[in-house]
């Protein structure tokens, strides 16, 4: 005879059989009980939540209808930093990533092949088997917390099944829209008189961050999870661990595979080249990630992204269309990008109506003129340009297309700098489009994080006069604006909020903030490092500027230039006025040394302890600077294991030092 279960032994019976049958139907497509059954079993188990309160799970399965209250999403600092990947769209730069990998480990190795999901980056965290976070990518740092949002998408488990997943781990994956799902929301958009999402990836973003997770739930997102994160994870190799996390449940491509050698590689791509028109939703190239977590550390990464990993783009669609205007649009730094207008065309599943022309070198190799049928493709299937014209359909040839002399926003004639392919407007004191562009740097997340005011607030501040630089930031209040249209009390004071804040943002996110041509954040970073405020930096010299690491001639006379400018140095006093950072904090100047200053210092080899990335940031921080090749002016080479053939040959030959791992952190330790 069955034992009769109390309320509370059914509620736990009722989640786990669900949990199990939602697996069963939304990953391994094997259902065993009938939709009815399921809806049944969901309705009890709501029923019975509902008298029983006090069993409340956020991993319950009731739970992935959403709810239709409104929540604002709260940012949170991911614990792994989410970076790009670096892209590839020919088999030759595949090889040569292939070689800079046996080059840098100079050992037998594996690489990761596995589809790139075309939809949006999710992180997700799991602490004892459950779902308790869920992070978008945001800038790579920090991003909103969407766990209310995922909950809903039945492809990811709200509790894990089996057993051997460690305590707590991230992982990491793609939210995607089926190509199904997204024509149907279209279809009803349409019929609704709404604006169509132009495809599957946007359609899922613009999902993922709505703040009713009921709708949510009604889109039917999709997800496939590809990358594990954590302390104590299942295996070394990153294939390993991809099945280990199918076995607890969560929807891993059962397309990745492992290859050993470039050739195997080679013959995955052009077997997912083919595969992918068949998939039931969108992808736009193949990801390579070295399969062993430690040659990974070992490889480390650029300021972008991985150099264990890469992602190889399929070719471009192409269609033919015509020609009908060139227009100019100026960027924050002054910049004049031609944009060609099209008649309307279908292009990887979306309709394009502009391109981009790029600069005046393009448009003369071109030979374009107003009605050519041109060529259109899409760069990594993301960015329109043009890349040709079909000349034997030329019967009525228009006007000849020629760059323009003078800046299309206020008149002022273009310059071009020699070696550079853009023709750029010098007026970036009165020039609108620069002006409202540096704002708009200026507020960014990567910048000063004002995240109340976007570009549609910048244009309405602008128009109305109350901004004409950066620093007129810093003197809104709430008063003046709630009266704006578009804008109320609650959006001024959030305004007005954001903008006091941003006074904690450190020294070098400042810097960066400028919006100085060619500092991007991790120039800006190491310039505000090797000078430590904003006086030394402005008066610096250019054998001064030249002698920070990766710091060329180019960005050295960039900085000059600016902090020469009598406006840029009133704008800076004025910032300084309104609080901002300008110099280093006091715990990072205190982490900082001069136990390597004048040292010029090469990396080779695999580490045990760091990773080379973490071994240059000690470098920098001690005072020495990181070199890529060995020469006479070398002081010594930090050495790891298999380091380069070359590299020691070289050494040998110039006498240079050669320092271990140990060694060189007993260096650092010393009094």
């Amino acid at each position: 005879m069955t034992p009769i279960m109390t309320p509370q032994e059914r509620i736990l019976e009722l989640r786990r059989q669900l949990h199990e049958h939602n697996h069963r139907y939304y990953v391994l497509n094997a259902p065993v009980i009938s939709d009815y059954e399921f809806d049944m079993q969901l309705k009890e188990l709501q029923q019975l939540e509902a008298v029983h309160p006090e069993m409340y799970d956020p991993t319950s399965p009731t739970l992935r209808v959403g709810s239709d209250i409104t929540k604002e999403f709260k940012q949170v600092v991911h614990k792994y930093p989410m970076l790009s990947l670096g892209n590839t769209y020919s088999k030759s730069e595949v090889a040569e990533f292939y070689e800079r990998v046996k080059k840098g480990l100079n050992e037998d190795f594996e690489i990761c092949c596995e589809l790139k999901f075309d939809g949006t980056s999710i992180s997700l965290t799991y602490i004892d088997g459950k779902l308790v976070r869920a992070v978008t990518r945001g800038d790579g740092e920090k991003g909103d917390d969407v766990t209310a949002n995922v909950r809903t998408i039945r492809t990811i488990p709200l509790m894990l099944s089996g057993n051997g997943y460690p305590a707590e781990f991230e992982i990491r994956g793609e939210v995607l829209m089926p190509w199904g799902v997204f024509e149907q929301l279209n279809e009803e958009r349409e019929r609704g008189g709404e604006p169509l999402f132009a495809n599957p990836r946007n359609a899922a973003s613009g999902t993922l961050k709505l703040q009713d997770s009921s709708i949510v739930a009604k889109r039917r997102l999709d997800a496939y999870l590809y990358f594990m994160l954590g302390e104590q994870l299942p295996a070394e190799g990153h294939f390993e661990n991809l099945q280990a996390a199918a076995s607890w449940g969560f929807k891993v491509s059962d397309l990745t595979c492992k290859c050993r050698t470039l050739d195997e590689v080679f013959a995955f791509i052009d077997r997912m080249d083919v595969e992918r028109k068949n998939l039931p939703f969108a992808t736009d190239g193949i990801v390579l990630k070295v399969n062993s977590l430690r040659q990974q550390k070992n490889l480390g990464y650029t300021a972008k992204s991985p150099r264990w990993a890469i992602a190889y783009k399929f070719q471009a669609e192409r269609a033919l269309t015509r020609l009908n205007e060139v227009t100019y649009q100026v960027g924050r730094t002054g910049v004049v990008t031609p944009v060609a207008n099209l008649d309307p065309v279908q292009l990887s599943g979306t309709v394009v109506k502009r391109a981009s022309l790029h600069n005046a070198d393009i448009i003369e190799k071109l030979d374009l003129h107003i009605g050519d049928m041109v060529y259109v493709e899409k760069g990594g299937e993301i960015i329109p340009k043009i890349t040709g014209v079909d000349v034997d359909s030329r019967f009525m040839i228009g006007e000849k297309v020629r760059f323009i002399e003078k800046c299309p926003e206020c008149g002022t004639p273009l310059v071009r700098v020699d070696g550079e392919a853009g023709n750029y407007c010098p007026n970036d004191v009165s020039c609108p489009p620069q002006i409202k562009g540096k704002m708009e740097h200026f507020v960014s997340r990567e910048a000063m994080n004002i995240d109340s005011m976007g570009p549609e607030t910048i244009e309405l501040l602008f128009n109305y006069g109350l901004v004409k630089n950066i620093a007129d930031i810093y003197n809104l209040y709430a008063e003046d604006l709630m009266f704006l249209p578009r804008l109320g009390a609650r959006s001024a004071e959030n305004i007005v909020a954001a903008v006091r804040a941003s006074r904690a943002v450190p020294f070098e996110r400042v810097l960066f903030a400028l919006g100085i041509r060619f500092v991007g954040a991790t120039v800006a970073k190491r310039l505000a490092r090797a000078f430590g405020n904003i006086d030394a930096l402005m008066s610096a010299t250019m054998e001064q500027l030249t002698a920070v690491d990766e710091i060329g001639e180019r960005i050295a006379a960039s900085v000059i230039s600016y902090f020469a400018s009598e406006a840029n140095r009133e704008l800076v006093a004025r910032l300084k006025e309104a609080g901002l950072k300008f110099e280093l904090e006091e715990e990072t100047l205190q982490a900082r040394t001069e136990l390597l200053k004048g040292q010029s210092i090469v990396i080779s080899g695999v580490f045990t302890h760091h990773s080379r990335d973490e071994y240059k940031e000690m470098i920098e921080n001690n005072g020495g600077k990181n070199v890529g090749s060995v020469s006479k002016s070398t002081s010594f080479i930090l050495a790891g294991d298999n380091m380069g053939p070359a590299k020691l040959e070289k050494a040998n030959k110039l006498g240079v030092r050669l320092v271990g791992e140990d060694e060189f952190l007993a260096m650092l330790s010393a009094e």
